[in-house]
């Protein structure tokens, strides 16, 4: 993956996604868990080599400029992330009826 930058989840987003995969596996078994980890993966490989494709949304909803979101496919999760020069990083993987703006502005846990 030539000019890919690499993806980092927050401490906080690594709790969403065990949070979200524990749900899955109790919900709906290991098969679904291990495509939700499937789905996790091609969204931080797009977002690696193309950082600037997710909705600018939430940033000017919390003036949080350089704010970005991005849908998991087949998932209701959406990433939340931002792009730096060397690396991009996921800062929560929330799902998408959640109150993002509350979540986003909480003091982390």
């Amino acid at each position: 993956m030539a000019g890919a930058k690499p993806v980092i989840p927050s401490r906080q987003a690594l709790r969403d996604i065990d949070e979200a995969l524990a749900h899955y596996i109790a919900e709906a078994g290991d098969a679904v868990a291990l495509r939700f980890i499937d789905a996790l993966d091609a969204a931080f490989e797009v977002l690696g080599r193309q950082p600037g494709i997710g909705s600018p949304r939430y940033a000017h909803e919390l003036n949080l400029p350089g704010l970005r979101s991005w849908p998991l496919t087949g998932f209701p999760q959406l990433l939340l992330y931002m792009e730096h020069d060397d690396a991009v990083d996921v800062a929560r993987v929330l799902h998408g009826a959640s109150d993002i703006p509350a979540a986003l502005t909480e003091p982390e846990a």
